[in-house]
Parts: C-alpha cells; structure tokens; sequence
C-alpha cells in the first residue's frame, strides 16, 4: 500500500502528521479554538512549531481550555504559577500577551459577535487557496497578514505581527496552503 503524500515540511513526526492531517489549513470558526490558536502561534515566536506542539496539552490545563473569559481574569498570582509551570514556554511577556490577548479577544467578540465573524471577514468567508510547489514557496507574510496584523494591533493584541498572523491564518484554515502533491490538497 503507497503512503500518502504530504506537504514536504511535515517529515515522519506522529504528532506533526497528525496536526497536517487534522488541523492545518482546515477552515475554523470556533472562538476558544481560534483563541487557542492565537495565544500558540504567539507563543512560538523564535521557537518551532513542533516544540509548541508538544507543549499544547500542557498549555490546554494552564490556561484553563483557552477560555477567554477565564484568561482575561488572570492577575500576578496566576502569571507566578504559570512562570513555574515546565510544561509550557515561561516567558513573562508571552504569558501576558496571552491575558491582554483574551481581553482584546473579548472585545472583539462583543463588538462583532464572535472572533469568528471578525476574522473571517477579511476573507468574506471563504478560505484562501494556494499550491505552494515548494518550501521556498511559502511566504513568511502576505499583505492579507499584513492588514490582519495592523488591525489586531489596533485592537490591543499584541504577538500578532505579519508573520505570526500568517501562521496563524494558515493553522486556523483561512489560508490553506498544501502543496498540490499533498493528499490534503484536494479538501
């Protein structure tokens, strides 16, 4: 039985190849889920992926589901405990971007009804499709992550710029870029 083809960054990892096949490029519009995503991606800023990868389950029991309601009441006992915690990345500036983030989240959600509604604005609902034939490819940042960033910024998020919304973009499914030899390519 022939293997199935993936995108050329995904190597033989289990949990990678599981994330490929499951998450990435997949369109989502469930707000503690785009929440979840958003505070990872900041989270791995100089970091990789997979690093944050192995570290989800941990961040999932630390920030409390990434229920934004509860995160946005964290205060300086909370971010203490969660600078011991080795099961996620302790930095002070990470953890409290996470907390303003789940604020500006918030707001976001009062204003527009949901994050979901918010986000997928920018693409009027529909995903956005490239065939990238190789790693060199992928962009880092695209105008689309560029305005996405300004806006979050604007907003009061914070480790949300060009680059980190691209990945972003791409985890939550809004921009789907399997290679066209990838067996996801055709979802």
């Amino acid at each position: 039985m022939e293997a199935k083809k993936r995108c050329d960054w995904v190597g033989d990892d289990p949990l990678y190849v599981a994330y490929h096949d499951n998450e990435w490029g997949r369109p989502l519009h469930e707000d503690n889920r785009l929440f979840e995503l958003l505070v990872l991606e900041g989270a791995q800023a100089g970091l990789s992926w997979r690093t944050i990868l192995r570290k989800r389950e941990a961040y999932r029991e630390a920030f409390d589901a990434f229920d934004p309601a509860l995160v946005a009441c964290y205060d300086e006992e909370k971010v203490c405990q969660l600078l011991q915690n080795p099961g996620i990345v302790r930095n002070r500036r990470k953890i409290l971007s996470a907390i303003a983030n789940a604020r500006a989240f918030q707001e976001v959600q009062r204003a527009f009804g949901s994050f979901d509604a918010y986000i997928w604005r920018f693409v009027e609902g529909k995903p956005i499709v490239n065939r990238p034939k190789t790693l060199q490819d992928y962009p880092a940042k695209t105008p689309l992550s560029e305005t996405i960033s300004k806006d979050l910024k604007q907003r009061g998020f914070s480790f949300v710029g060009p680059t980190i919304v691209y990945a972003f973009l791409q985890s939550m499914g809004m921009v789907n870029d399997h290679q066209p030899h990838c067996f996801c390519a055709g979802d």
